[in-house]
């Protein structure tokens, strides 16, 4: 993957001598959505002694930070490597302002750390491919992107059962809170390795898009590899902990303070 990383960082140096449409407002939509929103949540939740609720509660918005500084970081620097930075920065700043508001302190951090770093590639990973093919506007594609998969994981945690589990193991933004949940409560470890390998398994996939770029017959791979990680996701047990309680498929609204 780090010879991939380096095709694709090489591919996309150039777009930073692009002039991308309304530039203040992409890195203000990215400064929003990486951290504003998702630390907004966090600030304003009802508080919860439960120490695996309070982890629950934690890894959609940590999920979502990542995801939207990585992501819209990424297409409007029109840099791999910025978005990546952007977004293990922002997932760092997030956990540490938990950490503030009583979250416990993190069981496994190792993993944590890894965790942040794969989602961070896989989002960062595909605002790259938005810059390279939506040029100007590729920042749009991934606002549009981010503001779609956040609704779906804010509507799942706040409203239980609201939405299908089927709906919900396709979007990468559900593999970064399943993997997160799971090194911030130790629970589902089986599932949250299926999801790091889904959310590795699609950076790679969108690599090989952007360094075969124009080439248009990569997208097949890349959306094939996508619908097997996704059954993968699921084939791990994702129904079955799903419906036992988990964040996934939603769970009671509740927050960080003790």
């Amino acid at each position: 993957m780090l010879g991939a990383l380096t095709s694709v960082a090489a591919m996309t140096s150039d777009l930073q001598l692009r002039p991308i449409t309304w530039p203040w407002l992409a890195w203000t939509f990215a400064a929003l959505a990486g951290f504003l929103a998702p630390a907004s949540f966090m600030a304003v939740t009802a508080g919860s002694p439960d120490a695996a609720e309070i982890g629950a509660a934690a890894a959609p918005l940590l999920a979502i930070g990542l995801m939207g500084a990585g992501m819209i970081g990424a297409s409007a620097a029109g840099r791999l490597w910025i978005g990546i930075v952007l977004a293990v920065l922002v997932g760092s700043g997030l956990a540490i302002l938990a950490l503030t508001l009583g979250m416990p302190s993190l069981p496994h951090p190792a993993f944590t750390a890894l965790a942040f770093l794969v989602a961070a590639v896989s989002f960062a990973a595909r605002g790259a491919l938005f810059a390279l093919s939506g040029g100007a506007k590729g920042w749009w594609i991934a606002l549009a992107v981010v503001a779609g998969e956040a609704a779906i994981i804010l509507t799942a945690w706040t409203q239980p059962g609201a939405l299908p589990d089927w709906l919900l193991v396709l979007l990468p933004a559900q593999w970064a809170t399943i993997a997160i949940e799971a090194s911030l409560t130790g629970a589902g470890e089986h599932i949250a390795i299926a999801a790091l390998v889904a959310l590795g398994g699609t950076a790679a996939a969108t690599m090989l898009v952007a360094k075969l770029w124009p080439s248009r017959w990569p997208y097949a791979v890349m959306f094939t590899t996508w619908i097997a990680l996704s059954v993968l996701v699921w084939n791990s047990g994702y129904a079955e902990q799903a419906h036992g309680g988990s964040a996934q498929a939603g769970v009671q609204v509740v927050g960080f303070k003790g």
